[in-house]
């Protein structure tokens, strides 16, 4: 495979779609990088995005801003207990005219889906989205329906109120490309949001780049060279999460129950090639993986009871594993 697959030409057209985006979002969101790096390697990849943080911190409207600015179809699903999976993927419906039964097709069929607090909706309905997170397809009846080409899940959950909310299992959790967590804004970007709202900005959202030019980076995403020795270092830190005991001396290996999928593995591999555009490259270097580790790992690892007794989180474990692997 030749290192120079993408062209200087291909390149200066992806950088110009990439910051048109970047500016349009922080043009309504203040802060947030990370938030911003994540929606972007969403789009590259056509990946699902899963976003933790407290009430208030702009996730629903980065979701909005997000489609809204790629001319995509828009559609907000409110997860609560009572949401049944009918109401996410569609349902049949008797017609008395024509005495026959009609397929409604749910609000699932859009470009951006943003499913708001995904943990309140119940263990049923949230099993009603993996068919077609997983193969871009859902089944009503025994017919099968195909979503759009682009086709992106954005969740978002709050990890501080427990009651009415149900835990994602980690079959669900092993779709979302990325996890990214939200911190509160500065003093500064605070006071800049205010005057925002003031001056109505989030009013005037408009298209600033089409659905062809997402489609256009997101194949060229796929044509970015990686080396095998990338790919190596890879497959050696995925292992290092089921196998802590060959790679450390100490009591690591307790702390995690079980280690990365190779959904993981690939996961990497998608969100490094996109991460070498963000940052102007053609090729994937062992930055690019090592700027994505907590946004891929730290809600694939399930932490053992112990790791919760001694107030040990992901990320650690996740600092510990990039640590010990030898950067290629």
């Amino acid at each position: 495979m030749k290192k120079n697959v993408i062209s200087k030409t291909e390149l200066s057209k992806a950088n110009k779609i990439i910051t048109a985006i970047k500016s349009n979002y922080e043009k309504y969101i203040i802060g947030q990088d990370e938030l911003k790096r994540s929606i972007l390697i969403s789009l590259m990849t056509n990946g699902h995005l899963l976003i933790e943080s407290l009430p208030g911190l702009a996730k629903t409207t980065a979701a909005k801003i997000t489609a809204q600015s790629v001319n995509a179809t828009f559609n907000r699903i409110q997860c609560t207990p009572d949401l049944l999976p009918s109401d996410i993927i569609g349902t049949q419906i008797f017609n008395y005219s024509s005495n026959e039964f009609e397929t409604r097709l749910g609000p699932i069929f859009a470009n951006v889906v943003l499913l708001d607090e995904i943990n309140r909706a119940n263990s049923k309905t949230q099993s009603a989205t993996l068919e077609a997170m997983q193969e871009k397809q859902i089944t009503i009846d025994i017919k099968s329906y195909s979503l759009p080409n682009i086709f992106i899940v954005i969740a978002t959950e709050n990890p501080v109120e427990q009651e009415g909310t149900y835990k994602l299992s980690e079959a669900q959790v092993d779709r979302f490309i990325i996890k990214e967590k939200l911190n509160y804004p500065t003093k500064n970007e605070e006071h800049q949001i205010l005057n925002n709202i003031e001056s109505k900005v989030y009013d005037n959202n408009k298209s600033i780049v089409s659905l062809s030019d997402i489609e256009y980076i997101q194949q060229l995403t796929e044509k970015v060279y990686m080396d095998d020795e990338i790919k190596k270092y890879i497959v050696e830190i995925i292992n290092a999460t089921r196998h802590p005991q060959s790679y450390f001396n100490n009591e690591l290996e307790k702390y995690i129950e079980y280690g990365a999928s190779p959904r993981a593995s690939i996961a990497f591999m998608k969100g490094a090639k996109a991460n070498a555009i963000i940052n102007g490259r053609n090729y994937v270097i062992p930055d690019d993986i090592k700027e994505l580790r907590y946004k891929i790992l730290r809600h694939r690892l399930s932490l053992s009871y112990y790791a919760i007794d001694d107030d040990i989180s992901p990320e650690k474990i996740i600092d510990a594993i990039f640590e010990k692997i030898p950067t290629p």
